[in-house]
């Protein structure tokens, strides 16, 4: 049985292609606010899958218990009163919610900016907000006043009381860690100088710890009363929070590739496994080294531990093309940037697109699905933009060998070609197509809401089903509408299932529903399932 992030799910299948996995499925769509119940499980809450899920920390066994189409929208931190009730901090929307300890969701607040951290001292419930200029709030949950502790935080996060009773908090981007009384008073400053600080907590010692979000995993010690550090370096990547078990282990999460890793001077053990958030747009270079745009990184190479952070294209990395030793890249947030793996450097091409998703290369530049502008665009070598086609969603784009241009679109339910500034369907009736690819003579076509893929004559529109069953998008009976993309806010990606050709000739799929790469190789005498 594959451990996975949403049940619901069949197992792959194909009568033309052996299908394996390049990575395993990640059984978290990203990890952010971590804590133990009252049931001494593991609760974890995912911003980007939109839901909560209970970890038993021995077995690493996960059970999703705030489904993704519940009230909670992206919830990025969580605490437990003390009458069992569950506390959340909905980042996006803005608003904190009461899970009540029969599954009853109460919305308590909608006046707390990008609320985020949040802790309870007994029967008392304090929020921080991350954004420049943030505030320390107590709120009341029966009345849903809000009282202020503490103002000009810059960008605030996992908080927690400390053993002189105050709530101890970072300053993200200022690397500080600061303080302050729940009963009000003067802020603060605990330590500066601290790395890339994302979470304060304290061990069962009474141990000041503070996490850092960079890319080795830093663990911070300060003595409270003294100010000395000690500091390790995890290797976990774009850690988010933590939290000690009975015997006083420390479990972390990651928002940079999930999963659950227990931490200390030693060494690392993985509680449950890393791995991808999406994958959304994937592609493979001319040696076929294999990118995927996985939201907060762009993920290349080794996709097995799935923890490679490459922070390239400023976040929200979504499509993918790689060619000619570049690597281009579409942001939901409207930039495209080319990466040139070998010196590291970066390129901004264009910026404020709306929701540029899929990206193919043509012969004189990049072609670009800006699906939130409804239009196919041409990118060229000196960066200028030129529509080419309108469209009511565009998601995917591709060129077949003659260099014509293919678009999907999932609001039409169809796959277009691009003639001259007119668009012709190729295929249509289809439910949510997304990623395409062209190959020879055939159109390859994911259809998201068959869960299958398609193969399409480009001339006859003629359709066959080459794989079905196949872990994209949403798993059957879930059902949500995801917000429109914005930068702060941070907000969830809208989901993609990227396609791609490989030099060899074998496909690779984008299943961002189980969070791997699926590899498919042609064959035609037997049928072959996933493994």
């Amino acid at each position: 049985m594959v451990n996975t992030r949403f049940p619901g799910f069949g197992t792959p299948r194909s009568e033309r292609w052996s299908m394996s996995r390049l990575n395993p499925p990640s059984p978290l769509w990203g990890s952010n606010g971590i804590t133990f119940g009252p049931d001494a499980r593991l609760y974890v809450a995912q911003f980007l899958a939109g839901q909560i899920s209970a970890v038993d920390a021995t077995t690493g066994e996960v059970e999703v218990v705030v489904p993704a189409d519940g009230p909670v929208q992206a919830p990025d931190d969580l605490a437990f009163g003390s009458d069992g009730s569950m506390y959340i901090a909905d980042i996006t929307p803005q608003r904190v919610w009461r899970r009540s300890p029969d599954g009853e969701f109460t919305l308590l607040s909608e006046e707390i900016r990008v609320p985020n951290g949040i802790t309870c001292v007994g029967d008392r419930l304090f929020v921080n907000e991350m954004r420049p200029g943030g505030r320390v709030v107590e709120l009341l949950p029966d009345t849903g006043e809000i009282v202020v502790l503490a103002e000009g935080l810059a960008m605030g996060n996992a908080m927690q009381q400390g053993p002189d009773g105050s709530l101890y908090y970072p300053h993200m981007m200022t690397g500080q860690v600061w303080r302050v009384s729940p009963d009000g008073g003067a802020p603060q400053e605990v330590a500066d100088d601290v790395h890339e600080p994302v979470a304060v907590r304290f061990d069962h010692d009474g141990a000041l710890v503070v996490l850092s979000r960079g890319l080795t995993g830093v663990v911070t010690r300060i003595d409270p009363d003294t100010g000395r550090r000690s500091t390790i370096e995890t290797g976990v990547a774009g850690m988010d929070n933590a939290a000690f078990d009975r015997e006083n282990r420390m479990l972390v999460s990651s928002y940079g590739s999930g999963g659950v890793t227990q931490v200390d001077a030693l060494g690392t053990r993985t509680v449950v496994s890393r791995g991808l958030h999406g994958p959304f747009g994937v592609a493979a270079d001319d040696a076929g080294r294999v990118y995927a745009g996985d939201h907060f990184r762009l993920a290349d190479g080794d996709l097995v531990t799935g923890d490679l952070i490459q922070p390239v294209a400023g976040g929200a990395c979504h499509g993918v093309a790689a060619g000619g030793g570049l690597v281009h890249i579409t942001s939901m947030h409207g930039d495209v940037r080319t990466f040139d793996p070998t010196t590291r450097e970066v390129r901004m091409r264009v910026k404020d697109l709306a929701e540029p998703t899929g990206i193919a290369i043509t012969e004189n530049g990049l072609l670009v699905a800006e699906t939130g502008a409804g239009r196919v665009i041409l990118i060229d070598e000196a960066d200028a933009v030129t529509p080419i086609a309108e469209l009511p969603h565009p998601v995917d784009v591709a060129l077949d060998g003659e260099g014509r241009h293919y678009a999907s679109d999932d609001s039409l339910g169809a796959v277009v070609r691009i003639e001259d500034g007119s668009v012709v369907t190729v295929v249509d009736g289809l439910d949510q197509p997304q990623g395409i690819t062209v190959h020879e003579d055939t159109l390859y076509v994911v259809e998201v809401g068959a869960k299958r893929l398609l193969a399409v004559s480009p001339t006859t529109g003629e359709t066959r089903t080459e794989a079905e069953s196949l872990p994209v998008g949403l798993p059957p009976g879930i059902q949500r509408e995801d917000p429109t993309p914005t930068l702060f806010p941070p907000a969830r990606p809208r989901a993609f299932a990227g396609l791609t050709i490989t030099p060899d000739g074998t496909l690779l799929l984008a299943a961002n529903g189980e969070g791997t790469v699926l590899h498919l190789t042609p064959h035609e005498q037997t049928p072959h399932h996933c493994t």
